[in-house]
């Protein structure tokens, strides 16, 4: 089981995720002995998780109870131990689409970061692609590189601790798709250029700042990418709820054509009308997206 392969049952080894509501969830490694310890009471491994069924609830030693879900994607980002500044759904599920990633994507990402959007990309080019990943940082590389065995897909990527600026990628040729997400990514525009297939791709830049836009929409320019657009993603959500309101019915002999009949008394029909509630705060400005296309050469 990986976080690309279901399957029913959790195993001695897997990841799972320990949900406790929709703002407190935990990744736990399941190990034979293990116990894991939550404000409902302990979980123990061997009893509580190996065997059960992903989506199961759990009861805690003190009478509470969690749900063990599946790992996925979505569930890792907002449970995974932040390293660095991570990417959320929003953003990523532009970016997977925009770069028109598919099974058998072959991509380039840097910096490799905390993994957040890595596993979303795992999922989208399994079973047959493969994800190339540059970290600067020694420590953040084979944390990631750890994280990858651990979720059992390490076979679909390769992480490189260098400095894509001055190493590039490690590979030529091969990339249908790439993902930037450094301080300076203008440096790198030339490597990317190299990594991608003689046939074009798509190329996505992550900068929160629009000076760094600038600067890589002219290195984009220069070695000769076309398409370029820049966009950022705002999320706004919605609350929608069921309001019951008791309204009068008078029958349908009331009304214009009625006569002189006299109406009869109303009868009081409930009814709920859906209503949405803006949100009183959003999420502002997280980076800006800088998409464009290397032509075949």
């Amino acid at each position: 089981m990986s976080f690309v392969e279901y399957s029913e049952r959790i195993r001695e080894g897997d990841v799972v995720i320990i949900y406790l509501g929709h703002e407190s969830m935990m990744p736990v490694k399941v190990q034979a002995g293990g116990k894991t310890q939550t404000r409902y009471g302990a979980i123990r491994h061997s009893t509580d998780l190996i065997g059960q069924s992903f989506g199961s609830k759990v009861t805690c030693s003190k009478g509470g109870w969690v749900l063990v879900l599946h790992p996925t994607p979505e569930l890792w980002t907002v449970s995974l131990p932040h390293r660095t500044q991570i990417l959320y759904t929003t953003d990523i599920a532009t970016i997977t689409m925009m770069l028109e990633l598919k099974p058998g994507s072959v991509v380039c990402e840097s910096g490799t970061g905390s993994g957040s959007l890595s596993h979303a990309i795992l999922r989208t080019i399994a079973p047959t692609g493969h994800l190339h990943t540059v970290e600067f940082h020694q420590q953040r590389a084979e944390k990631v590189e750890q994280e990858f065995q651990e979720h059992r897909v390490d076979h679909l990527v390769t992480v490189r601790n260098q400095d894509v600026c001055r190493e590039g990628f490690g590979v030529a040729g091969v990339a249908d798709a790439v993902f930037l997400d450094i301080p300076s990514p203008w440096e790198a525009v030339g490597h990317a250029h190299t990594a991608m297939k003689r046939h074009g791709g798509r190329l996505c830049s992550f900068s929160p700042c629009i000076e760094q836009v600038q600067r890589t929409c002219e290195a984009l320019t220069e070695r000769g990418f076309h398409d370029l657009s820049t966009l950022e993603v705002a999320l706004r959500v919605h609350g929608v709820r069921s309001v019951g309101l008791s309204l009068p019915d008078f029958g349908p002999d009331a009304g214009p054509d009625a006569g002189e009949t006299p109406a009869p008394a109303p009868v009081h029909t409930s009814v709920a009308i859906k209503t949405t509630i803006p949100p009183r705060e959003m999420t502002g400005h997280t980076g800006y997206l800088t998409f464009a296309t290397k032509p075949r050469t």
